[in-house]
This record gives C-alpha cells, sequence and structure tokens, in this order.
C-alpha cells in the first residue's frame, strides 16, 4: 500500500516518512498542493494524508478539488487545530477522517490501515441482492459497483462517505438506520468523527438528491430514531 503525503513541513515529512515505511508503506511526499495533485495522478497512491495549512492553496480547497475530478481516495486531514469548525469544513470538502497534530504514531497507522480497508472493502459490505448491483427508485439511480448516482439521468457529484451512506440506506430500503448504526459501519470504531457529524453528511446528501432537502422523498428522518431510504416513490 502506498501513502501521499501533502505537507509543507519538511520535519513532518521526515518523522512520517520513517513511520509509514517501518509500518510497511511505500511513502510519498510532496511539500506543496500543485506537487501533490502531480503525484496524485502519476503515483496512484492508496490513501492521501493532507495537511491544512498549505503554500498558495489550503488543505480544504484541494480536498474539494480532488472530490470534483471524482477521485474517491481516502483522504485524512491533518491539522494543528482541534476546532470542530475545521473539522466541518473538512467533512463537507470530502475528506474521510480528521487526525490532530501532535498524533501518536500507532494511533496514526490505524487509522491509515482502517481507511484503506473500509474503502476496498465497503462495496463488498453494501452489496444489494440484486443482480444488476443498482437500485432505481423515482427519478433516483444508484450504481453500487460504479460509485455513481442519477437524478434524471443526469449523474451527481459525491464524496465517497456521501455515497457509501446513502448507499448503505439503499441497499436496505424501509430499513430505520440510527446515527450510531450509520457510524459505525461507515467508520468504524477507529475514528473520532462524531456521531453528530452524521446530521452534516444527511444534509449533503440531501441537497444533492432532493429537490426540496427540506420535504425530503428519498431520505426521510425518522423522528427520535434514525434515517431511512424510502421503498418506492
Amino acid at each position: 500500500m502506498k501513502v501521499l503525503l501533502i505537507d509543507d513541513d519538511k520535519s513532518i515529512q521526515s518523522s512520517l516518512e520513517r513511520v509509514l515505511t517501518e509500518g510497511g508503506y511505500e511513502f510519498v511526499g510532496a511539500l506543496s498542493g500543485k506537487d501533490g495533485l502531480e503525484l496524485l495522478a502519476s503515483e496512484k497512491p492508496d490513501l492521501l494524508l493532507l495537511d491544512i495549512m498549505l503554500p498558495g492553496v489550503n488543505g480544504f480547497d484541494l480536498c474539494t478539488q480532488i472530490r470534483a475530478e471524482g477521485r474517491r481516495i481516502p483522504i485524512i486531514m491533518l491539522s494543528a487545530k482541534g476546532d470542530i469548525v475545521d473539522k466541518s469544513i473538512g467533512f463537507k470538502a470530502g475528506c474521510d477522517d480528521y487526525v490532530v497534530k501532535p498524533f501518536n504514531a500507532d494511533e496514526l497507522l490505524l487509522r491509515i490501515e482502517a481507511n484503506i480497508r473500509r474503502h476496498k472493502e465497503d462495496l463488498g459490505v453494501i452489496k444489494p441482492v440484486n443482480k444488476g448491483g443498482s437500485i432505481k427508485t423515482g427519478d433516483l439511480e444508484i450504481l453500487f459497483d460504479r460509485y455513481e448516482v442519477y437524478l434524471r439521468g443526469e449523474k451527481l457529484t459525491m464524496t465517497s462517505k456521501e455515497f457509501e451512506i446513502l448507499a448503505l440506506l439503499a441497499s436496505n430500503s424501509g430499513k430505520v438506520f440510527t446515527r450510531a448504526e450509520i457510524y459505525e459501519h461507515i467508520w468504524g470504531t477507529e475514528s473520532d468523527i462524531t456521531e453528530e457529524s452524521i446530521t452534516v453528511f444527511m444534509r449533503r446528501i440531501r441537497e444533492k438528491i432532493e429537490d426540496n432537502p427540506s420535504e425530503p422523498v428519498y431520505l426521510l428522518t425518522v423522528w427520535r430514531v434514525g434515517y431511512k431510504f424510502v421503498d418506492h416513490v
């Protein structure tokens, strides 16, 4: 497995290269967003460690750009700040996990392993029973094996985690999932993402798949319980 680090701090580059190589990973490092994007395309890493404070472009904007290009690589954002505002911005930009500096090397390796594993296995876990590997409800179509969602034939832009949450609910239409259940399935127990973050993800998904997010047709809230995807429209 190959890990790309984009961080302009040379001491962080050096220390993480040692941690990752000793942990059995191939390491690739970039000191700027521009160089990082070039290495992302040429090296095809399995996971990206992305610092927020970068010269020229911040990590949030870089993460947004990577997702806009359709790249599904797991992204762990690194920051010296633990402010919840930063985390909210990071999740909205499309990151999968968030680690605050200074961090424990063993914990970081566990986070990397967990995110790579879930990225490769999630489709198998959420695969629906129907042969085509897709579900069509009303004007919404979800293609599980391609990580793609279409609304009235138009492809929607979704982050990997937004897709996985939607796919989990859609492949179990009618079943109510609590925020804790969604959290456990998508992130497991290694992440420090809070269950409250699920609300942010739900809002983002509704903004993309619903004509009126305030009056959802597909992704419904079950008061005081959780969320479910409709059986039919």
